[in-house]
């Protein structure tokens, strides 16, 4: 284990050399050079830049989309080594439906992304309060929020629908996002929820203790939209 440790330590060294430069606003697995492989966070360790953590996401989606997955830190030796602390370099805000699982989608594992996930990607007070914890207390240098292709909750508030119980609450939190989205996109569903994406993050951003950290330059926010047909994450903007 300590070979293995040595070895993302020195990895993250050499990740120091890749600047924010070389971080697009386009597709996520696209703009970097075809012999360009970036080193992967060590387990437990979120010692790296924002916009490394972001590279690491990257690099981790290319894997994925390319059928080259990894598999990183998903073995029981390494919940071992995490079982007693944890230093996600990734928090992600995404959709609790069942076809967009965050560690499948950027090739990560245990100890590696800090994940809360509510349909719609919606904001609200518990979930601040966990993204909060995420970044401020567990260290996180990035934070995505991520909606996804046909979302179920953002289709429902296009559509007017009537819900029952607590539903609605979702359908009120995504609400200020439709007129946003208008003209934005051909299809009016995937226009909706890249600006329903961008309303959450504004809506987190005004959270003084994630804006206190994007202020010192210790986190990066970025909305982003996940592809369910081609299994790409592209970065909304």
């Amino acid at each position: 284990m300590n070979g293995k440790t040595n070895r993302g330590n020195v990895s993250r060294r050499n990740l120091l050399k890749f600047g924010a430069g070389a971080i697009g606003t386009g597709v996520l697995t696209a703009g970097l050079g075809s012999k360009l492989v970036l080193p992967e966070p060590a387990l437990a360790e979120n010692n790296i830049t924002p916009d490394q953590a972001l590279q690491s996401l990257i690099q981790g989606n290319r894997r994925f989309v390319r059928g080259k997955s990894s598999h990183l830190h998903q073995d029981l030796k390494d919940l071992r080594t995490v079982a007693k602390t944890q230093k996600p370099f990734a928090t992600i805000l995404s959709c609790a439906d069942s076809r967009v699982p965050s560690e499948i989608i950027f090739d990560q594992g245990f100890g590696d992304l800090f994940v809360c996930r509510v349909a719609g990607n919606v904001v609200t007070n518990e979930e601040t309060g966990s993204i909060e914890f995420g970044t401020s207390v567990l260290g996180s240098k990035l934070l995505m929020v991520m909606g996804h292709k046909r979302c179920g909750a953002v289709s429902a508030t296009l559509k007017g629908a009537s819900v029952p119980g607590k539903i609605g609450s979702l359908i009120d939190a995504i609400k200020p996002a439709l007129s946003r989205g208008e003209g934005l996109d051909k299809d009016p569903l995937e226009a909706a929820v890249k600006a329903n994406v961008l309303l959450q993050v504004e809506n987190l951003k005004a959270s003084p203790v994630i804006s206190h950290l994007i202020t010192e330059g210790k986190l990066k926010v970025v909305g982003g939209y996940f592809d369910l047909d081609t299994g790409s994450v592209t970065l909304v903007s």
